[in-house]
């Protein structure tokens, strides 16, 4: 089989051969029909997180070991199976959910493999789909598509799977406003989900107007440009005056924050509303000094949110199924161009989502 696998950090994929395994007991072989470019994979190819302060911390500290094929967001259909393997035929379409834990820690046992304290997650602690084969460790691990869009289902398994969990728990509240931070392929997909599962009133903010129209289409309610030199930011005040006055002079309720940098917490901050929720997503990374006594005066909940659990990603294909949401799939890249694929990602030239069809 082929496949495009990181070497190291910051160094070119390789895209080598190597023998196509047989799938044992419970496993699965899957054909890959297309695999999500994802941030995630980025930050494996960079070889780490910035945390701020001059700090970094690496993914081979958290137990990544190069070389790994990365790619976590697989739609494949079911080439060969194991003895063992029930409700799963040769020929099916299938999403893969990804983050496989132990089956031993507390999270685990409750279904919450996603927050596992020893992860064993595809496409990170172990070979994914870049790769026009993929062996999946147990076939409870798969989903069948049932008609979904396979380029569009990818992103149910990471990048949809997180907003819904966001939305859910920004949803915790019953806002009345819910501000979505980032216009991008995480964020559309939250302004869907939002609309479909929330009562809440729905603004979205990013820097780049050009963003907006999708936004709008996608169910935003309203949108605020953050930038200095956004139209919708000068000559009414901040944005943070502009947010707050459309949430009624009082806030928004819940906050969703798909960046997570300094600048856009600190913007979450100075809107949330008293007893208001947020929720941070993204991994941009970075550090920031809070005003500590504001959070028990004004009550709020911080948390974060990363990925789902498997039942998750079922009930959002299910979504997709129905037509509710629909991912937008922007660029398609060859297993050739994993490399292309990855850079176009890092310099943000990808709009809404994008795959790799091998």
């Amino acid at each position: 089989m082929k496949s495009a696998r990181i070497i190291g950090p910051n160094e070119p994929l390789s895209v080598s051969e190597s023998e196509t395994p047989k799938p044992q007991g419970s496993q699965v072989l899957l054909k890959v029909k297309s695999v999500g470019v994802c941030h995630s994979d980025l930050h494996l190819w960079e070889g780490g997180y910035d945390l701020g302060d001059g700090n970094f911390m690496k993914v081979t500290d958290r137990g990544v070991k190069y070389p790994v094929t990365p790619g976590h967001e697989i739609v494949g259909t079911v080439e060969d199976i194991g003895n063992d393997v029930s409700g799963i035929s040769k020929g099916n379409e299938v999403l893969v959910f990804p983050w496989i834990g132990c089956g031993e820690c507390p999270a685990c046992k409750v279904g919450n493999e996603n927050l596992c304290d020893t992860p064993k997650s595809m496409g990170v602690f172990q070979d994914g789909g870049y790769s026009d084969y993929a062996l999946i460790p147990n076939y409870k691990y798969l989903a069948k598509l049932d008609g979904v869009n396979p380029d569009s289902a990818t992103s149910l398994a990471c990048s949809g799977l997180t907003a819904y969990n966001a939305v859910k728990k920004a949803n915790e509240n019953s806002p009345e406003f819910l501000l979505i931070i980032g216009a991008g392929g995480l964020g559309l997909m939250a302004i869907q989900i939002a609309k479909a599962i929330t009562k809440a009133k729905i603004i979205c903010i990013d820097n780049d107007d050009k963003k907006f129209d999708t936004a709008k289409k996608m169910g935003a309610d309203f949108v605020v440009n953050t930038s200095v030199s956004g139209s919708l930011s000068s000559g009414t005040g901040s944005p943070v005056d502009k947010i707050i006055s459309i949430c009624n002079g009082k806030g928004a309720d819940s906050v969703i924050d798909f960046v997570n940098a300094p600048q856009t917490v600190r913007t979450a901050l100075g809107v949330v509303r008293k007893r208001g929720n947020i929720v941070l997503v993204g991994l941009f990374g970075g550090s920031l000094e809070i005003s500590l006594v504001t959070i028990p005066l004004k009550s709020i909940v911080i948390q974060g949110a990363y990925t789902g659990n498997y039942t998750d990603m079922v009930e959002l294909l299910d979504l997709a199924r129905k037509g509710i949401i629909n991912p937008m799939i922007s660029k398609r890249y060859s297993l050739d161009d994993a490399n292309t694929a990855l850079e176009d990602l890092k310099a943000r030239k990808i709009v809404g989502r994008a795959v790799i069809n091998p």
